[in-house]
Parts: C-alpha cells; structure tokens; sequence
C-alpha cells in the first residue's frame, strides 16, 4: 500500500492493528501540526518504492484510544510494526534516511 495522504476518517481498534500482517507502519498525527505537514515529503519518499509496506495514518488528539495505546506524546509518531507487532518508533523525522532505516527493522 503507498503513502497516505489522508488521515483515516474512523482510526481502527488496537486489537485490529495488532493483527496487521506484515510490514505496517502507523503514523500519528494530525493536519494542522506544522511538525506533520514538514515531515510529509519525507515520509513519502520513504515509501515511495515499498509496495510491501501499509500506512495506517491516523488523527491523534484528546481522547483519541489509539494514540494513547501505544503512547504517543509528540507528533508526528511514527509506529512500526512487524505483523503487529512494534519493531521501532520515530518521533519528529528529520530525514527520509532515518525512515527507510526504521522500515528495514519491519522486514522478514
């Protein structure tokens, strides 16, 4: 699955993202965070070439279950995970290198 452009209207349970097969990477975040919107082109080139790799782009906030799940503090939060399970965590990348080098921790 490419880059997600778009947060997701409903953010999924944590129990259906504990079941995710493969390569997922969960970003938390949200529209207006200046940190997010700088972090979008890096994250896209990341996964510009990673068929292989689902992006789950979540609205964090206030009361948002998901977000508090896997305690995200700072946005955007990167999550990635291994057929549910977290293999590494970004906070705030400043590089599409340091991206691509958390994605290689979610391969088999």
């Amino acid at each position: 699955m490419p880059y997600a452009s778009q947060h997701l209207a409903q953010p999924p349970a944590r129990d259906a993202v504990d079941r995710l097969p493969g390569a997922t990477v969960v970003e938390f975040g949200t529209p207006w965070c200046g940190y997010c919107q700088r972090a979008q082109p890096l994250i896209a080139q990341a996964l510009r070439d990673r068929a292989d790799v689902q992006h789950v782009k979540v609205e964090d906030g206030s009361g948002q279950r998901l977000g508090r799940s896997f305690g995200v503090k700072l946005w955007p939060t990167l999550v990635f995970l291994r057929d549910g399970q977290e293999t590494a965590r970004l906070v705030r990348p400043q590089t599409a290198r340091e991206i691509e080098d958390a994605l290689q921790s979610t391969a088999p």
